[in-house]
């Protein structure tokens, strides 16, 4: 079974079968919607003005998503869905230290390419996760409990040092989103901004940390 949750599918499917006319549409409105609601959060955002970021007639949003509300909860799935591909990686068959590395990476380079989609998640989890709590309650946990029997299967078989797996993926999400999340405080300690350069180094430093707690690093 695949690990990638098909939560825009489930959660916002459209009335009509996606061409790529319609993928394409979609497509721009959720990256403009995403920097917008990063920006502004929902409460702050009209429907006019992420028309206005996406560069489309308001009634065009209206035709693909219907209310603000339902556009806010796509751009949640979509954000959610891109994170979890990488836990594609922690299979049983998979060796520990190159699955957990490369989830580790690919969450990182979403944090660098698109800090806006942790900005948003992070400000729909403060507010108690309205618009996704379902998804986080059922295909999240769901998923997440499946990946750690896995890490709990390498552990029993000595494959890795012993470690909580769930408080695992806690401490992994927050260290790769708080580059994003915390932007500007990270760049005020560094005394720069925030760039590749940095990153690459976070990156870097998040990978080696996590490899030596468990135990697959020297």
């Amino acid at each position: 079974m695949s690990a990638r949750p098909r939560v825009v599918a489930s959660s916002v499917a459209p009335s009509v079968k996606p061409g790529r006319i319609r993928q394409a549409q979609e497509s721009i409105i959720l990256q403009a919607a995403e920097k917008v609601f990063a920006r502004a959060g929902f409460a702050g955002t009209s429907m006019n003005e992420l028309a206005l970021a996406a560069g489309l007639p308001k009634s065009t949003l209206h035709y693909y998503f219907g209310t603000k509300e339902v556009l806010h909860r796509a751009v949640l799935a979509n954000i959610l869905e891109l994170w979890l591909e990488g836990m594609e990686a922690i299979q049983p068959e998979a060796e520990p230290r190159e699955a957990l590395a490369r989830y580790i990476r690919h969450k990182m380079r979403l944090t660098t390419e698109r800090p806006d989609a942790s900005r948003v998640f992070a400000n729909e989890l403060l507010q108690g996760a309205p618009q996704i709590g379902d998804i986080l309650r059922g295909e999240l946990r769901r998923l997440v409990r499946r990946k750690a029997r896995i890490i709990e299967a390498w552990i029993r078989d000595g494959r890795m040092t012993a470690v909580d797996p769930l408080h695992l993926f806690f401490s992994l999400w927050a260290m790769t989103q708080t580059y994003a999340d915390f932007e500007t405080q990270v760049g005020a300690v560094l005394g720069t901004p925030v760039g590749a350069r940095a990153m690459n180094r976070a990156a870097a430093h998040v990978e080696s940390f996590v490899l030596r707690a468990c135990g697959l690093a020297s």
